[in-house]
């Protein structure tokens, strides 16, 4: 009798393991460190997600942009993030990616815009990109979506690319501080904490971007896009011109058409739980989801949602 009763007991426990892993769709989407705005934006979204029942979504902490499509293109996960600008080059096959292009990348959702932000020192004389040049200057971590930033931008304006200084904002700032370093290159949304605090421990500044310069950038990037950040955003004297690319959820071609459909209706019909949880998509709006994805595809299954729901 004792060992029909451990039978049974056995049985109704691996019924109930099976059942509570009857998931319909697994999406595993790496973001980026977990300092960053993606890792928390991904967790809001994971558990929108996870809270249907439907999903099993989990996070995967990053390197950044860079390796998400490195991460994509080996098929270790399914949905991710990145800006337009790196996404693009994967897709083509270009720079950092040539001999792996990924024509199998699908966009999702286009989000918000990613401001450019060059932080220099004001007594550097630096008042232009191309007066980088021979400055001590970090253009982020190797590898990273901000290093490759820096790259289209000096390279557009025919100015000198190679850059030997790898810093992140936090080490970039205390450098600068010191006077060992005369600026950064960041990319994120305005405002952010750490310019913010770069403004008002160092005597630095927000360049604004000749429009000439701008011009070269967006002529030879077409995925760039003019963005102002408005003076009052850092207490400025004036506007600040600068380009941005936008942040992009994608996929692969070969993603369940009806894991993505769900998964774009998910996200936009949570999308003003999402707003208040994270702060760098209180511009988004479905009406621009499919707005610079430039030539990369949209997913069979996100545009599905979006014809059914932007009649």
């Amino acid at each position: 009798m004792k060992k029909l009763y451990k039978i049974i007991l056995l049985s109704i426990s691996l019924f109930l393991l099976t059942s509570c892993n009857d998931y319909k769709y697994r999406v595993t989407m790496p973001t980026a460190g977990t300092g960053g705005s993606l890792y928390p934006l991904g967790a809001s979204i994971a558990k929108v997600l996870n809270r249907t029942g439907d999903f099993k979504a989990s996070l995967e902490a990053s390197g950044g942009g860079i390796d998400n499509l490195n991460i994509i293109y080996d098929k270790d996960a399914n949905i991710s993030f990145g800006v337009s600008s790196i996404v693009s080059m994967s897709y083509e096959g270009e720079g950092i990616f040539k001999g792996r292009e990924n024509k199998h990348l699908r966009v999702i959702a286009s989000l918000y815009l990613n401001p450019n932000q060059v932080v220099v020192l004001k007594d550097k004389n630096i008042n232009s990109l191309r007066d980088l040049e021979n400055k001590k200057f970090s253009s982020g971590a190797v590898g990273s979506s901000t290093e490759m930033e820096y790259y289209y931008h000096m390279d557009a304006v025919g100015s000198e690319k190679e850059n030997k200084v790898h810093l992140g904002p936090r080490e970039s700032m205390e450098e600068m501080k010191m006077g060992a370093m005369d600026g950064v290159w960041i990319m994120a949304g305005a405002p952010s904490a750490q310019i913010t605090e770069m403004l008002l421990t160092t005597n630095s500044k927000v360049l604004s971007i000749p429009e000439d310069e701008m011009e070269k950038v967006i002529a030879k990037y077409p995925w760039y896009e003019k963005y102002t950040i408005k003076k009052d955003v850092y207490n400025t004297d004036e506007d600040i011109n600068t380009t941005a690319t936008r942040m992009l959820i994608y996929t692969r071609d070969d993603c369940d058409e009806e894991l993505v459909y769900n998964f774009t209706k998910v996200f936009w019909e949570n999308i003003e739980e999402l707003k208040k949880e994270n702060k760098v998509l209180k511009t988004v709006k479905i009406e621009e989801a499919e707005k610079g994805a430039g030539v990369i595809p949209i997913h069979p299954g996100a545009m599905k949602y979006y014809k059914e729901v932007l009649k």
